[in-house]
This record gives C-alpha cells, structure tokens and sequence, in this order.
C-alpha cells in the first residue's frame, strides 16, 4: 500500500496561498509569491530531496493548470524530469480539459480514487493544491506531511488548516532543520487515534513534574 505525502509552503501564520508567484491564486491576495525572497540553495535542496521518490502527483484543478502551463516547458532539471514522467492525478469537480501527458481525471469518490492510488504507487505527492489539502485532511486521506514553514506572516490569505481540519495525531518523523533564511522543514506522519487532553491542576500532573 503506497504512502500520500502532503508537501507544504506556509507561512508562520500558517498561510498557505500563493507562494511562488501573484498568478497563482489571485483572489484579492496582495502577496502572491511571498515565499521568493526567502528561498536559498538550502531548502532548494531540500526540496528536491523531498521529491526524489516521487511515482505520483496528486494535484487539485488550480494546480494543476498552473503546473500543466509551466513544466512541459522545462526539460532540465530533476523536478522538471520528475513531474513531466510520473502519472498526475487530477481531483475536480468539473470535467477539465487534462493537456498535459500523463493525466488522469479522477472520479467524484475522493476515497475510493485515493485507494485506487495507494494500490498503484508507492509515493505520491500532493503540492499546492490547498482546496484538495482540504478534502484530504478532513477524511485522513494521507500518511506524510512536510512543511516548510517561513519566517513572516501575512493576517490574509488561505490557510493551511483551514476548514478541512479535523481532530488527529501526527508524530513527528525527524528532527526539525532549519535553512539560513530560518525556514524550518517539518516533517510528519499519521498516527492512529484522536487528541487526548488532560489536566494541569491535576495531582498525578503534579507529581509527574515534581519526579524530574
């Protein structure tokens, strides 16, 4: 059974809208492309890294016409080689026009097409795609979560954990590394179970404090 890796950009505000440029979801957004001037060589690197293993995109409609517009274009360059070679899913409400080779439209049963992914690949990667991220998130359609979170925040734009957010445990699968421009990269992955709570004034609370 493969493995759904969320990749995301966000701010510390947890602003996910926009990153790489003012075209790619301008909605009454003034930062479109807040996340340039924060990129270096590092997290570059880092980046690419996450990709390597890659046999999948799973992309939403917005994406996935930003991306259909910009990689066939780019032949150098392991992203670019990447994204143009392994099959893209596309999650849509519509019946879009899927120009780019390797596509695939999936059907209106998120779950079931999620299921028929894992089946067929190993590692596939959701990027941008914040309305799918959504959908995925409120039905624990996923097993990783990477995010690189940046050192500004903006009070506008859509959020990371927006209304798709659902009560759940994730654990975090390597230390935290942060690049030169203080980007920090996160990296988790699903547990099973629900968020517990407790008690501060509790006495047990009290002497598990006092025991160390």
């Amino acid at each position: 059974m493969g493995l759904i890796h969320i990749e995301l950009f966000a701010t510390l505000d947890l602003v996910g809208q926009a990153p790489g440029g003012p075209d790619e979801d301008p909605a009454g957004f003034p930062y479109g492309g807040w996340q340039v001037p924060l990129l270096d060589e590092y997290t570059g690197t880092q980046i690419s890294t996450a990709y390597e293993d890659t046999d999948a995109l799973l992309l939403g409609r917005r994406t996935y016409d930003l991306f259909a517009a910009y990689w066939p274009r780019q032949k150098d360059g392991r992203i670019a080689e990447l994204f143009n070679s392994v099959p893209k899913y596309v999650a849509s409400r519509h019946t879009p026009d899927l120009p780019w080779k390797g596509s695939t439209l999936l059907g209106p049963d998120l779950a079931n097409a999620v299921h028929e992914i894992r089946e067929r690949h190993e590692h596939v990667k959701v990027v941008g795609s914040l309305n799918l991220v959504q959908s995925l998130l409120q039905e624990r359609l996923y097993d990783r979560l990477d995010l690189w979170l940046h050192p500004i925040t903006l009070g506008t734009g859509k959020k990371i954990f927006d209304h798709g957010t659902v009560p759940t445990n994730l654990t975090l699968l390597k230390p935290p590394e942060a690049g030169p421009t203080g980007t920090v990269l996160l990296r988790y992955k699903t547990t099973t179970g629900t968020p517990t709570t407790g008690d501060m004034n509790t006495p047990h609370h009290h002497n598990h404090n006092h025991d160390r």
